[in-house]
């Protein structure tokens, strides 16, 4: 197996070294660093590890139009040019502990897509205060009731796709710019009829750093799920009237 991690970078100078050094415990596995012209240097940092990693670290270096959708568009782009046969995604704030990632890379092998999930048993957040596990609950209860997702955690950024079935999805049609690039990813693959695995994860709230959460993204996470489900639905509609069609002819 040869895996490759993408990790979205932003302001995450005081994260990434320590991200890095744990994640390179992990035997074969590359990191590609997708930096969006972070002003408080990360991406130094990340060139520094690839200077000194023989080749396990990589650097793409961003600039212009910014968000997490766009960072793992490009970082997804950029992993399905190299031979890796495993592409993972992760956050760089140390919410996602590195370690739990080799429990994702034995999954993989039965699934085409498995999910660190904190809601399924086992899985666990730590330091959230309540407010912040409503909305999160909420969210994800509301994102299956809209697309019909059986996924317990469609909002995880913790992420294991097998290469073909990445590379299969129509990736130059989603257009989700923050957080809710998960979810229409997600569903692609769901309405593609994937297998989908979870494996629990211990969830742990930044210690360093600022969050990237702001009004515009909740904004868009609450309306991409129906703009989902109503193209899934006028696709369902119109496949009718192409088939009448074509059969009086």
């Amino acid at each position: 197996m040869l895996p490759l991690v993408i990790v979205p970078t932003y302001n995450e100078r005081e994260n990434l070294p320590k991200l890095l050094g744990r994640l390179l415990e992990i035997p074969n596995l590359r990191v590609l660093v997708v930096d969006d012209d972070s002003p408080d240097g990360t991406g130094v940092i990340a060139d520094d590890f690839a200077a000194s990693t023989n080749g396990r670290v990589s650097v793409l270096h961003r600039h212009g139009l910014r968000g997490l959708g766009r960072a793992y568009l490009d970082g997804i782009q950029h992993a399905l040019r190299t031979d890796a046969d495993v592409i993972c995604q992760m956050d760089a704030d140390l919410s996602h502990q590195p370690e739990q990632l080799r429990a994702m890379l034995d999954a993989v092998q039965d699934a085409d897509l498995v999910i660190g999930s904190r809601y399924i048993p086992g899985g666990r957040i730590v330091n959230w205060p309540l407010r912040r596990r409503l909305l999160s609950a909420g969210a994800n209860a509301y994102i299956r009731a809209i697309c019909s997702i059986p996924a317990h955690d469609c909002t995880s950024g913790f992420r294991c796709w097998r290469r073909e079935r990445l590379a299969a999805l129509p990736l130059d049609k989603v257009d989700s710019e923050g957080y809710a690039f998960l979810v229409e990813l997600l569903y692609l693959a769901f309405s593609a009829g994937y297998a989908i695995a979870e494996v629990p994860i211990t969830f742990i709230e930044r210690e360093r750093g600022a969050s990237k959460l702001r009004l515009s993204i909740l904004a868009e996470s609450a309306i991409v799920p129906w703009r989902l489900a109503l193209s899934r639905r006028a696709a369902s509609q119109a496949a009718p009237s192409r088939s009448v069609a074509l059969h009086r002819r």
